[in-house]
């Protein structure tokens, strides 16, 4: 069975993410899984748990983990994924980069403006304030993908962007380079 492949959009909270993933699926010729992080927060039972922050912490270092292991499995077994995420902690992008071996994967960062980030936070009103701009500090941290796309005006042009990429990928891969780098150091 041929693998699927994988295209992670990596970005700060409120910058665009899901809306992109939900445009460019509209615009697919063919089915895609749609697997944002947040589903499988959304997904795990007891928010109300009464848990110490260290407890918290294991549990939400877990769903993540098991986010990675079900966009892994889901392209191992033929599926294509568009996938979001905040890569904001070193441990998750190594955690893919190690799970992930043999696959296609696409690494796509999402931006926008400072000023439209906390903008758009602030209507969602379910994150902490400030959250975004921390983020946005830590998410492009490693440094390389296969496209930045620039949300701050709507999906439209990146949508596209992001469509052309999965149509005519880099034979040289973002993820491949960050791998091939973290061997290296090692």
């Amino acid at each position: 069975m041929a693998s699927g492949r994988i295209v992670l959009l990596n970005g700060p909270s409120s910058a665009g993410k899901t809306t992109l993933t939900h445009a460019v699926a509209r615009r697919m010729p063919t089915p895609w899984l749609v697997l944002p992080v947040d589903l499988f927060h959304q997904i795990r039972t007891r928010p109300d748990a009464h848990l110490t922050q260290r407890q918290w912490d294991d549990v939400f270092h877990r769903t993540r983990a098991a986010y990675h292991r079900a966009l892994v499995g889901a392209a191992s077994c033929g599926c294509d994924v568009l996938a979001d995420h905040v890569l904001n902690e070193p441990w998750r992008l190594d955690d893919l980069l190690g799970l992930s071996v043999g696959l296609d994967v696409l690494l796509v960062h999402v931006t926008c403006s400072p000023k439209e980030l906390k903008r758009r936070e602030k209507a969602r009103g379910e994150r902490e304030p400030g959250t975004a701009a921390t983020q946005r500090r830590q998410v492009f941290q490693h440094g390389d993908c296969d496209l930045t796309v620039d949300t701050t005006y709507g999906p439209d042009e990146p949508t596209a962007a992001l469509l052309d990429l999965i149509r005519d990928p880099p034979k040289d891969r973002a993820f491949d380079r960050l791998r091939a780098r973290r061997a290296a150091g090692a």
